[in-house]
């Protein structure tokens, strides 16, 4: 059975997710990608306040496509998390608590997470347009010269994920890589 959480996340909800678990969101997440992470990360660097408080904030790598009519927003699903690993530790550092991408993520940001109590979901790829139906209303909050990486609000409602990285250091990939070899030989 999913986990029922709501975004922003709170310190108590991220201490009882485990690599492996399903969750629902629901909430409030924001929508970047690289270009608006290098954006927020020289923000922080300058010592400007970025765009949104991201305290407890979750933030969700994907690049929407445009909307049809009568539609909140276009194919939504996740893209790949690596591009994002030179300023998630950085913003982790500066109050984010969760990532929703696809693949793994590298040691400095596995490193990151458990040390500033973050956790990381992977969304489901292949899946845009389904995903998309879980996202109720949609805004651009800043860098709205970057298109479809431009940094967005969205509000969703049991938007689905799964926790791929912990707080304990528990890793969903690496323990399904270790099933296979055990399994192999």
């Amino acid at each position: 059975m999913p986990l029922q959480i709501t975004s922003p996340l709170e310190s108590k909800i991220i201490e009882q997710l485990r690599a492996g678990d399903q969750a629902l969101i629901s909430g409030v997440l924001y929508v970047a990608r690289d270009a608006a992470h290098k954006r927020l990360v020289e923000a922080l660097d300058r010592g400007d306040r970025l765009p949104f408080d991201i305290e407890g904030q979750t933030i969700y790598y994907m690049g929407p496509s445009p909307a049809r009519p009568g539609q909140v927003i276009g194919a939504a699903g996740p893209t790949t998390s690596g591009r994002m690993d030179a300023y998630a530790p950085r913003l982790m550092e500066a109050g984010l608590k969760a990532m929703i991408g696809k693949g793994a993520r590298n040691q400095a940001v596995k490193d990151a997470i458990p040390k500033y109590k973050a956790v990381y979901f992977a969304g489901i790829g292949g899946a845009g347009a389904l995903m998309s139906q879980c996202i109720k209303k949609a805004e651009v909050v800043a860098y709205d010269d970057l298109g479809a990486e431009a940094l967005r609000k969205i509000e969703v409602k049991d938007f689905p994920a799964t926790v791929i990285n912990d707080i304990y250091g528990g890793d969903l990939f690496e323990e399904g890589k270790a099933k296979y070899r055990i399994a192999k030989g």
